[in-house]
């Protein structure tokens, strides 16, 4: 395994692990954003890039929850 395909498997099993606990914090939904990048970039990197490009519009959908559901601050 190099450390190209084990820096998909890192990005892609955090997506999952992310996914599983964003109902727990609006933390975990930014995470996932950051781990769909992740994958996005593993993506285009192997020359996949339709699975870098679909990774890239589940970020932007990711990040757009996050900024919905953040906590209003208090001042």
């Amino acid at each position: 395994m190099n450390a190209l395909t084990l820096y998909g498997l890192v990005s892609v099993l955090l997506m999952l692990v992310f996914y599983a606990l964003e109902d727990r914090s609006h933390w975990f939904v930014l995470a996932f954003a950051v781990s769909c990048a992740m994958s996005s970039a593993y993506g285009f990197m192997q020359g996949a890039w339709p699975f870098g490009g679909v990774e890239a519009i589940w970020t932007f959908v990711a990040l757009n929850r996050w900024r919905k559901i953040q906590p209003m601050s208090v001042d």
